[in-house]
């Protein structure tokens, strides 16, 4: 269940932020942190060097860093959990932490090379304190419109996305429907045995 909803969801999510970071020519101050982000992964991932068998280690390893200049994900931990979150103790929290964001982790390398240059239409962010959403809307290539929102949170000096929306279909709220109903019905530690399962398939 997991991984047929959850992951091809969140995979094709992140390959619409790459499509909006790095084509969006009106880009206010968080598009463009997001853009020097993605601009660093897509030069990792398409470096003939980096891309032979011997160096798929550094190549891996230098992707995740970039991912976790853009993402938030103690706080997408948190929220894809709901109210689950409050029950765990503080080294199970960790844990899910490591184990989601490897999850997700995992997923995006395996597709990020799979851009194939839609058009973008960047229609603006709107900031609230430490709060701000940037909108944008994919262009197809059959011409239809398709409106894709970027919640972002600000921690320190950085703003991180914490979840993706697609046409009004949110990448976190999509987790947290999948996690409530494995737990309800077979209790948290199987959530995260199946999430370590569908980890070692993801690295495959």
């Amino acid at each position: 269940m997991i991984a047929r909803k959850v992951i091809p969801l969140a995979v094709s999510l992140l390959v619409v932020l790459a499509c909006v970071v790095a084509r969006s020519a009106a880009a206010g101050p968080l598009t463009e942190q997001l853009r020097e982000s993605i601009d660093s992964a897509f030069k990792v991932a398409s470096d003939p060097e980096l891309k032979k068998e011997a160096r798929s280690e550094d190549r891996r390893r230098m992707l995740r860093q970039v991912f976790d200049r853009i993402f938030d994900f103690p706080e997408m931990s948190r929220r894809s959990l709901g109210r689950h979150w409050q029950e765990r103790t503080p080294d199970e929290r960790e844990e899910f932490i490591v184990v989601f964001g490897d999850l997700l982790e995992s997923a995006y390398i395996s597709k990020i090379e799979s851009y194939s240059g839609e058009a973008i239409r960047y229609l603006g962010e709107v900031v609230n304190g430490d709060q701000a959403v940037v909108k944008t809307r994919i262009v197809t290539k059959q011409g239809s419109e398709i409106p894709v929102d970027y919640p972002m949170v600000q921690t320190g000096s950085r703003w991180r996305v914490y979840d993706v929306s697609i046409d009004g279909v949110s990448l976190i709220a999509n987790y947290r429907s999948q996690f409530n109903s494995v737990i309800a019905r077979s209790g948290y530690p199987e959530l995260i045995s199946k999430l370590k399962v569908k980890q070692g398939l993801a690295a495959r």
